[in-house]
């Protein structure tokens, strides 16, 4: 084994000082988040919460699971990243196949990349959008939220550049054998192609669960709001005319709730599912990256 030098030692050190200072740096705030939605009313809007919860207190997340409108906008926003992540897989796995192919076996390959990249400087602009997707009647439907952008021309780059790849010697023994494209593409190249595939569906997962302005111009109902763009109008109304038929446990429930103490509540419930499913694609994440944004 090479022996490390002592400037060496010194580098790596110092790059681990500074990554777990980024890493501090990113736990922070989701940390603050939760303590802030276990603290009272009070101390949160008295700015008096640092790092640990003040005058613990679950009431923001109980009055959370009363809310009906809550979970509605909850299992929006599931089905469309389900709905979202599965139908761009397709798409982007059958739309990167082909362009993987070499020009010999292919000759339109060489203008169908350049007319995708073409989408990634031009595009028509937020309103020709918009008249597009009510031109298809997709407004006011799960839809509108899940088949325009369908298509990252930039996943469709890195698939691509990673499926170039694969041995060419595997494909080609498949054909001799009688295989079709379709064939080779599901049993051979995608199997092939799981690093890349795990990275691209985090991206997507992510991409979907975070994103609220499409909900906000294309839904017309406020109950098919997926979650986050509830969760940017979202305000404590509390009904004073219903207080007088509430409990006296219900009563202590709300005087220990603030705006800014349901608010964290809901977005740290927000946060937990990608929170969860994060660990178990990051060890694919760095190694679909490096091999499919580099063509040697």
């Amino acid at each position: 084994m090479i022996k490390a030098t002592r400037a060496e030692k010194v580098f790596d050190v110092l790059i681990l000082a500074l990554l777990s200072f980024l890493a501090i740096m990113c736990v922070l705030p989701m940390w603050n988040v939760l303590c802030v939605s276990f603290s009272s009313s009070a101390d949160a809007a008295a700015g008096r919460v640092g790092l640990w919860p003040v005058n613990f207190t679950t009431g923001s997340y109980a009055y959370v699971f009363r809310r009906t409108q809550y979970f509605t906008a909850f299992r929006v926003s599931v089905l469309r990243t389900v709905l979202g992540t599965a139908i761009s897989m397709f798409v982007t796995s059958i739309t990167a196949y082909p362009l993987s192919m070499e020009s010999s076996k292919w000759k339109f390959r060489g203008p169908y990349v350049w007319f995708f990249f073409a989408t990634m400087l031009f595009g028509g602009g937020l309103i020709p959008f918009y008249m597009v997707v009510v031109a298809l009647k997709l407004v006011d439907t799960i839809w509108a939220m899940v088949l325009p952008g369908a298509l990252s021309v930039w996943n469709v780059i890195l698939m691509m550049n990673f499926m170039r790849r694969l041995p060419l010697e595997i494909a080609e023994s498949a054909e001799v054998d009688g295989a079709n494209d379709w064939t080779i593409l599901w049993r051979i190249y995608l199997p092939m192609s799981l690093p890349v595939i795990a990275t691209l569906t985090l991206f997507t997962a992510v991409g979907h669960w975070n994103s609220w302005f499409d909900g906000l111009i294309f839904m017309n109902s406020p109950e098919k709001y997926p979650l986050q763009t509830y969760l940017r109008g979202i305000t404590v109304q509390i009904d004073t005319a219903k207080m007088k038929n509430m409990t006296p446990e219900e009563l202590i429930l709300f005087s220990r709730i603030s705006n800014r103490t349901f608010t964290n509540a809901q977005i740290f419930i927000a946060m937990v599912p990608i929170l969860a499913i994060y660990p178990f694609l990051q060890k694919f994440f760095v190694k679909g990256i490096t091999l499919g944004s580099v063509k040697e």
